[in-house]
């Protein structure tokens, strides 16, 4: 679930008018705490020293009311309750001041509100299992960097794996406790059965690493773009694997999968563009050798006027995530936040829509979870502040 693109940066394309925006109901948003920008231990840091958007990633997940936050640029990782409460700090000491309200956890200390020392480069995604464990990406230092040259891709990622109190247990790699690193992490998700699966981003395609609750390795997938699906029928359709999630009550995977047609020039018959014609979200069980089934994802329909002429396009959503039951969340940027569809995949073809309220200022930086009981939370940045915010989404999914 993304972090996201989701664990994730969103570029903010705006429409004037959406024929079905008045249509959609608006889920009502509760802002539950904010955070200054900094390194002190109950602040995040956003921006590198020039004052820009950090590249590196600040990543959200919530489970059972408790929200971890990864903070690349802070090169820390934290656990807060739902009334902001920071419950404990995994800090690297070299690049953090010591925190001045939490002591340092030993065997024999009787503290509620803790931390821990690791040497933390620069941790992205994060996932945690039913124990309250956190696994989080983290970067090698590029002396332990290598170069994978049949994926033509650098490895230089690894997975920690830390207890409920933020100790360190170990590292993941490819093939699991102690294997060599991993190539670009795009997401890392946990199952209710405690697997572990982490999606990396290669050149050519997406390749899934499936864990079991004891960190040995089930699956190895690779996803090349070369070898695509395409809906039965459609010819001469190129198609771009835009993103990869898991499904957290089954050994599932969904890839939302867009596919173009070229347009050729008549007159010289030459080609002058490629368009949109379809958006499907295919499914495939991990190990199966072939899909089990796709749906075709409807456009975001919008409409803008020029000198009085009315203009049709159709846009394609992104995906949140996966929750319980094969339901899939979706989003299109709008002017007062993110259009939102929900998607059964039963084949019952039922879908809820709605408006998620975002403010303008509010996407300096976002990043964004789905729980797998369906509530969307949110990190929000302005220049000024990192708000934490949720909509009960899982209400949309109960009417379904």
């Amino acid at each position: 679930m993304k972090n996201y693109k989701l664990t994730a940066f969103l570029c903010c394309t705006f429409v004037f008018l959406s024929c079905t925006e008045n249509r959609n109901l608006s889920v009502e948003r509760e802002d539950l705490f904010s955070f200054d920008i900094g390194r002190l231990e109950d602040e995040l840091d956003m921006f590198d020293l020039e004052g820009e958007r950090s590249t590196r990633k600040t990543a959200l997940k919530m489970r059972d009311g408790l929200f971890y936050i990864s903070n690349g640029n802070g090169e820390k990782i934290a656990r807060y309750n739902s009334y902001g409460d920071l419950l404990f700090l995994i800090y690297n000491e070299d690049t953090n001041p010591p925190p001045l309200t939490l002591r340092e956890k030993t065997e024999d200390a009787a503290i509620t509100r803790w931390s821990y020392k690791w040497p933390l480069r620069e941790p992205g995604s994060i996932a945690v299992n039913s124990a309250k464990h956190i696994f989080v990406e983290d970067r090698l230092s590029p002396e332990r960097h290598s170069f994978d040259t049949e994926r033509k891709t650098m490895l230089d990622r690894l997975v920690l794996h830390f207890d409920a109190d933020g100790k360190f247990v170990d590292y993941l790699g490819q093939e699991g406790k102690g294997g060599v690193p991993f190539p670009r992490i795009e997401n890392i998700f946990t199952s209710e059965d405690d697997d572990l699966v982490v999606v990396c981003q290669l050149p050519a395609g997406r390749r899934v690493f499936w864990y079991d609750s004891a960190g040995n390795q089930v699956y190895d997938i690779y996803f090349s773009n070369d070898t695509l699906p395409v809906p039965d029928g459609r010819f001469g359709l190129t198609p771009s694997l835009d993103a990869v999630s898991i499904a957290p009550d089954e050994r599932k995977i969904y890839l939302k999968i867009d596919y173009y047609r070229e347009i050729m020039d008549e007159s010289t018959n030459t080609l002058s563009g490629r368009e949109i014609d379809r958006s499907c979200l295919w499914f495939i069980n991990a190990g199966a050798e072939s899909f089990s089934g796709s749906i075709d994802i409807p456009f975001f329909e919008t409409y803008s006027y020029t000198n009085s002429r009315r203009t049709n396009e159709n846009l394609l959503y992104s995906m949140f995530g996966v929750m319980n039951g094969g339901r899939v969340f979706f989003y299109y940027p709008i002017e007062t936040g993110f259009s939102i569809l929900l998607l059964a995949t039963d084949g019952s073809d039922e879908q809820r829509r709605g408006v998620i309220n975002v403010s303008n200022d509010e996407l300096l930086y976002c990043a964004f979870d789905v729980s797998e009981n369906g509530i969307l939370s949110a990190l929000l940045s302005t220049n000024y502040n990192v708000k934490l915010v949720w909509w009960r989404t899982d209400k949309l999914a109960a009417e379904m």
